[in-house]
């Protein structure tokens, strides 16, 4: 996938940057993401003075494609005549992902982009955005937003949260958590998500011997990991092991094992060709009778009510 990132002048640099860095990392760890910097102008000077050179001329945009816009100085945003709202239009009906970055959303706004969707912005100028664009349903207190093609996000650092999120629907959650962790980051996801995934929850902790254990079993629900196997992954004794485990993430080894297992079994039920009997096969558990058991006890109803999708509400 190409990222086409689109600096305009003023650019803040940390709009910029947070996002391009989750998806170098991603690309360092199994992603396919091209970043091409982009630009009207060769050469922009960013709101902090940095100057950024070399820029490509805007190319042509396809669906499969990505454009982000990092935010720019709040100072400049009455004076967007030099966005180019031509290309960003073209790349939206091309059918590209359009992701803003803080004030980002405001050059979007300006190419009739976010007209009658819902959005976000820094929260300093969502009552500015709200009343430019009285169009657009601007969102308070959300991290980032997704409105069909249209992402945006709140500025700053929450850049980085729309750009993980981006990365897991693109490469997967296990591929994030390993991007959250190589930047030293907290996986926060938006309030309109669910916010129990076993893949991304119990991962705020930085010990590296915890990680490799927990990638091993998200990699590999179906195996039966013995202590003493985990114990030598994690470089340690087993009873160490069960004792740091528990501290940093809050349960034991087996818990999060099973955690695991039903979530799988949960994901796997969205495909009617798989039957109860594989999936049990496939997470690890005994047989379906097992699975059915601990189904119910995690999830409060059957798989069977889980795949007929009214799961949530039972």
């Amino acid at each position: 996938m190409k990222v086409f990132v689109l600096l305009l002048p003023d650019v803040h640099l940390l709009d910029l940057s947070g996002p391009v860095q989750t998806f170098y990392e991603a690309n360092e760890l199994g992603g396919s993401y091209e970043i091409v910097h982009v630009g009207v102008t060769p050469t922009v000077r960013s709101s902090q003075g940095l100057v950024l050179a070399n820029l490509v001329p805007l190319p042509e945009v396809t669906g499969a494609d990505m454009v982000l816009v990092p935010g720019i100085d709040s100072t400049t945003l009455d004076r967007l005549d030099h966005v180019p709202v031509d290309w960003l239009r073209r790349a939206h009906a091309a059918g590209a992902t359009l992701c803003a970055v803080c004030t980002g959303a405001f050059v979007l706004g300006h190419a009739g982009l976010l007209d009658g969707r819902e959005c976000a912005t820094h929260w300093k100028t969502t009552a500015r955005l709200a009343e430019r664009f009285p169009k657009a349903r601007v969102i308070d207190n959300r991290l980032f937003v997704r409105d069909g093609t249209i992402v945006t996000s709140a500025g700053v650092t929450s850049g980085i949260d729309m750009a993980l999120a981006l990365v897991e629907e693109h490469h997967g959650p296990l591929v994030t958590a390993k991007v959250a962790r190589e930047m030293v980051v907290y996986l926060r996801r938006s309030g309109d998500r669910d916010q129990t995934s076993i893949y991304l929850d119990y991962r705020t902790h930085l010990h590296p011997g915890v990680h490799r254990v927990q990638d091993e079993m998200v990699s590999h629900p179906e195996r039966r990991h013995s202590a003493a196997e985990l114990a030598r992954l994690a470089g340690m004794s087993p009873r160490h092991l069960a004792r740091v485990f528990r501290k940093t993430t809050g349960i034991t080894p087996l818990a999060f094992q099973q955690k695991v297992r039903l979530q799988v079994a949960r994901d796997l039920l969205s495909d009617p060709g798989q039957t109860l009997e594989g999936i049990s096969a496939r997470c690890g558990f005994a047989d379906a009778r097992q699975l059915r058991r601990l189904f119910k006890l995690s999830f409060g109803a059957p798989p069977s009510v889980w795949r007929s999708g009214t799961g949530a509400s039972a």
